[in-house]
């Protein structure tokens, strides 16, 4: 690998670990445009939507380790919670992330539209006023939070991500969980989604290690940093730019589908 390709993808895994961290997701929402996009418009190398995808697999895996552990002594993880949607994703994953061997790229961006338009659209419905309900509180009807945990977790792990992208706005509008709780909790989620759509990946043979390794050790200096940063922020602020985040993401995949 060229150093300027190594800078490049080193660059796009920090910034992007650091608002995952931030934001309370797996950052393939983020990551997975950077990657596609900028190494080829800087002449810098180029990757296809299935390398992105493997790479994103791994980075998500290490990047939401680094969250979860930064949030492990507020408070904020839902045991319950992470058990029961954790189980249905990481079965989920598992079969995205195998089944994305047989897609095209063409495939797999349209997947990863489809996933980041409908989390867009679900982050500007009203959402319930519950953030000051304490953790220990916390109630949530579990066939949707499971049903909808093994449902992006398939889409997910065609597209690498670890899907939180598209589980927070669930967790904040669907199942009705305090902002914090959900931030915290999406993190453990996604770790475990992460463990199922890397072996899909892996087993396949889809990850190409060399750029994987330098986003994962972008991924556990930058994510903490965010997830203690996060805490600091005011949680309409922290919903506001995960919804404009996301937005400008779909838009931009749909042109480029177009």
């Amino acid at each position: 690998m060229e150093l300027d390709f190594i800078i490049v993808i080193f660059l796009i895994g920090f910034i992007g670990s650091f608002i995952s961290g931030m934001l309370g997701i797996g950052g393939s929402i983020i990551k997975y445009p950077l990657l596609l996009y900028i190494p080829s418009s800087l002449g810098v190398g180029y990757l296809t939507a299935a390398e992105v995808a493997g790479i994103s697999a791994v980075q998500v895996f290490f990047a939401t380790i680094g969250g979860v552990w930064a949030f492990r002594k507020g408070g904020y993880l839902n045991k319950r919670l992470i058990l029961i949607m954790g189980i249905s994703i990481i079965i989920g994953s598992f079969i995205g992330g195998f089944g994305s061997y047989f897609l095209s790229d063409n495939t797999i961006n349209l997947v990863y539209a489809l996933l980041a338009t409908i989390a867009a659209i679900m982050m500007f419905v009203p959402k319930a006023e519950v953030d000051d309900i304490p953790n220990e509180k916390v109630e949530f009807n579990l066939l949707v939070a499971m049903l909808s945990a093994f449902i992006v977790g398939i889409g997910a792990g065609i597209v690498g991500a670890a899907g939180a992208f598209i589980l927070v706005p669930i967790m904040l509008v669907i199942l009705k969980i305090p902002t914090r709780v959900t931030i915290a909790s999406s993190l453990a989620i996604t770790f475990l989604s992460s463990i199922g759509s890397t072996l899909g990946k892996i087993v396949t043979d889809q990850v190409l290690y060399g750029p994987a390794v330098i986003m994962i050790i972008a991924s556990l200096i930058a994510a903490p940093l965010g997830a203690n940063t996060g805490k600091k922020i005011n949680t309409k602020i922290l919903r506001a730019l995960l919804a404009i985040l996301i937005l400008a993401t779909a838009i931009n995949v749909w042109i480029d589908i177009f």
